[in-house]
């Protein structure tokens, strides 16, 4: 015991994930090889071939394949064209009112949105409540892929009333932030907001537009706003890839 704790380091599981019995899976002990060799390689690092690694390591591809999929899935590894290579830190998202493009910006990263769609229809029921329209009134559904630096994190799904944001479609720029837009255009200053976080799998076509695997777990946001008023503004679904992100938030006492 003296000696795991010796290795342990703060925020990695406790006794570096080895059972009471002492009993270890052999992926798991080769996944810790391999994680110490990330290390070495650095940030964009290639990492050796599948049989490169079980030759290393003297275990079967398929014990090697087993660890690498957990270091993709936990975000350690990314792929790259037809190899693999060590992926650079989470982004770290907080939960508050800032928007995806300063949460992005303030680490260094250049924030982008790719636009999907931008639609109106007729406000369904279940969605009137939560943005203070009518049903059947015009809303707008705005929808685009989350980017930094170019690579693909997530997805935004925007419900606002049309009345609103009236001439979202002619004035608004698709890759700008839409909370600037609402702040800087039409004035509206944001008040308070409700949200949920749950992890998920992606649909097929989320998936696609995300560019990531159906079994990547993913990490989803619902959010209702208000503005200052306290009047319902929006609702916002935003998805994003759980081996890219995590979230971040400051507790304080009532």
């Amino acid at each position: 015991m003296e000696e795991q704790t010796q290795r342990h380091r703060p925020g990695s599981p406790v006794r570096s994930g080895i059972p009471e019995h002492g009993r270890i899976p052999k992926y798991y002990a080769v996944k810790a090889r391999i994680a110490e060799l990330l290390d070495e390689l650095g940030e964009g690092g290639p990492l050796p071939t599948e049989r490169d690694l079980a030759e290393r390591y003297e275990v079967s591809r398929e014990t090697v394949r087993q660890a690498l999929r957990e270091l993709l899935l936990e975000g350690r590894l990314r792929r790259s064209g037809r190899g693999t290579v060590v992926a650079g830190p989470k982004l770290e998202q907080p939960l508050s009112l800032a928007s995806y493009t300063e949460g992005v910006r303030r680490q260094g990263r250049r924030p982008g949105r790719h636009l999907i769609g931008l639609e109106q229809f007729p406000c369904p029921p279940e969605l009137a409540a939560g943005i203070g329209a009518q049903a059947g009134e015009p809303v707008w559904h705005l929808e685009r892929v989350l980017l930094a630096d170019d690579e693909r994190v997530g997805l935004e799904s925007t419900y606002i009333r049309v009345a609103r944001a009236p001439r979202l479609d002619s004035d608004f720029q698709p890759d700008s932030s839409f909370y600037g837009y609402l702040r800087d255009s039409l004035g509206i200053a944001f008040g308070e907001a409700d949200e949920k976080l749950e992890t998920v799998l992606a649909t097929p076509r989320e998936a696609l537009l995300v560019g990531t695997p159906p079994a990547l777990p993913m990490l989803l946001i619902h959010r209702f706003s208000r503005d200052r008023e306290g009047s319902p503004l929006e609702r916002v679904r935003s998805l994003y890839r759980g081996d890219r992100f995590s979230f971040t938030t400051r507790l304080r006492p009532e």
